[in-house]
């Protein structure tokens, strides 16, 4: 069951991003924007932490996740930390990601050249 909630909710979330994308003029960029502010708010109101209970790997992998756990971890610095955490909660709980992307980012780079046809 847990793999069908992680199913359901990550192509739930693709299939709304990809209906976006068919019936409006946002550009992709400015839809991932979206969705990373989305995952805030609703992680703000204290709604997505249930969708992520339930949705697992379907919920926190998206972009919607990426700004869940950018929230939560601006929430826990500031518990801790006092108004501080407002700047470092984010880039504390998410850093794990964001190397992993650029280090990536960086592998791609080195292996492949704009143009190639490998």
């Amino acid at each position: 069951m847990e793999y069908l909630n992680a199913f359901l909710c990550g192509g739930i979330l693709c299939a709304v991003g990809q209906i976006i994308i068919d019936k409006t003029q946002l550009t992709p960029a400015r839809i991932l924007t979206g969705y990373v502010v989305a995952g805030v708010l609703l992680s703000a109101l204290g709604l997505y932490e249930p969708l992520a209970q339930w949705g697992g790997a379907g919920a926190t992998v998206p972009l919607t996740g990426f700004g869940h756990t950018l929230a939560k971890g601006v929430r826990e610095a500031v518990a801790s930390d006092g108004w501080i955490g407002i700047f470092t909660g984010g880039l504390t709980a998410a850093a794990g990601g964001v190397t992993a992307a650029v280090v990536a980012g960086v592998l791609m780079a080195a292996i492949f050249r704009p143009g190639d046809k490998r």
